[in-house]
């Protein structure tokens, strides 16, 4: 009997008869857990929710729902008997009803049996879409049409809650809102959810757990945090696009060296032979900013992002490299300025590549 709430094993994703993503394995431990799965357009997130709704058929491996076969070569139970509800990022909404005859379907659809009920006006309420409930699909926008969507399924209360680009359509201003609330209300009810999403950062709120589809593969599968802080590849480091690689030589067990920025001291996540030649992730909170330091590179862009700026810098071999000091720091700089960095260079995680 398997110990986990959802078991996805060793399943080609196909459709169309291509292969979009191979042998992926994965699983959703407890009730209620949310993850997240990251990648490029087209690389096959939303064959995987389709697939797992039952909308395709698998050739190899299984997928599990509460200990219960849901797909495998030889099986698979039909849809509507799977207890799983898929928004879809484009407007999945009845064209002849209004959004709340929409949602109230959703209500109807399923009675839940034991379960904490939950009201459709909250959920109408929590998505600021009161005032369109007498409109056609035809009369709203992509966002507000979104929203009706995922308040439709919401409602549904399923096993399984398959949600694709569910905020794309958002407004910036209120994206946040929802995603504060959405996880409260996922939380509250014990939904168990699988997000699919372009945006690394909704990700890392809304997800216990993180995977990272690449090249038709489940590259990682791991906590928000551990993706983010030790990416086990290249290509999800430049996937995330969260730093940049530098050439470094290991110089002992807990030091490296670079040639423009010298010594470099930490934990190494993975250890490497003494002399061995590989890529260093920087990322823009490594490094600090001391201007009383005689490691001096050249500024040559500078991004506001709010709470801090990230300061591009130049080093002698010509490499850019990103450093993010807040916004209140004293000394800010211009472009073509000079920008300490502070020594020795100390990372709390070593994280590097062969």
């Amino acid at each position: 009997m398997s110990k986990n709430y959802l078991e996805v094993k060793n399943v080609n994703f196909r459709v169309g008869g291509k292969t979009k993503v191979k042998n992926v394995s994965f699983s959703i431990k407890n009730k209620g857990d949310i993850i997240c799965l990251l990648g490029p357009s087209g690389v096959g997130k939303t064959t995987i929710l389709r697939t797992i709704a039952g909308l395709e058929k698998i050739e190899s491996g299984t997928i599990k729902l509460k200990d219960k076969l849901l797909s495998s070569a030889q099986d698979h139970v039909e849809p509507e008997y799977r207890s799983i509800s898929l928004s879809f990022q484009e407007n999945s909404l009845f064209p002849h009803y209004t959004v709340e005859k929409n949602i109230y379907l959703g209500a109807e659809a399923k009675k839940p049996n034991g379960k904490k009920k939950l009201n459709p006006k909250k959920i109408i309420k929590l998505l600021n879409i009161e005032k369109i409930l007498s409109k056609y699909p035809h009369q709203i926008s992509a966002g507000e049409a979104q929203r009706a969507a995922l308040a439709r399924s919401l409602v549904t209360q399923p096993d399984l809650l398959l949600l694709d680009e569910p905020l794309s359509n958002v407004d910036q201003s209120f994206k946040e809102e929802i995603q504060v609330q959405l996880k409260k209300i996922l939380k509250d009810l014990k939904i168990t959810t699988i997000v699919v999403t372009h945006d690394s950062y909704e990700a890392f709120y809304l997800g216990n757990k993180c995977g990272i589809i690449l090249g038709e593969k489940l590259k990682q599968f791991d906590d928000p945090y551990n993706v983010y802080h030790f990416p086990n590849s290249i290509e999800v480091v430049n996937f995330l696009n969260r730093g940049i690689l530098i050439p470094a030589k290991v110089t002992g067990n807990n030091s490296l060296e670079n040639d423009d920025l010298g010594l470099i001291t930490g934990n190494f996540i993975k250890h490497y032979p003494t002399g061995s030649k590989v890529q260093l992730l920087l990322q823009p909170e490594d490094l600090e900013h001391d201007d009383d330091s005689n490691l001096k590179l050249e500024v040559v862009d500078r991004k506001f992002r709010g709470t801090n700026f990230i300061y591009t810098l130049k080093t002698t071999s010509k490499l850019l490299i990103p450093v993010a000091v807040h916004t209140h720091h004293k000394e800010q700089h211009e472009v073509d300025d000079k920008f300490g960095i502070k020594r020795p260079i100390h990372l709390e995680h070593i994280v590097c590549f062969l």
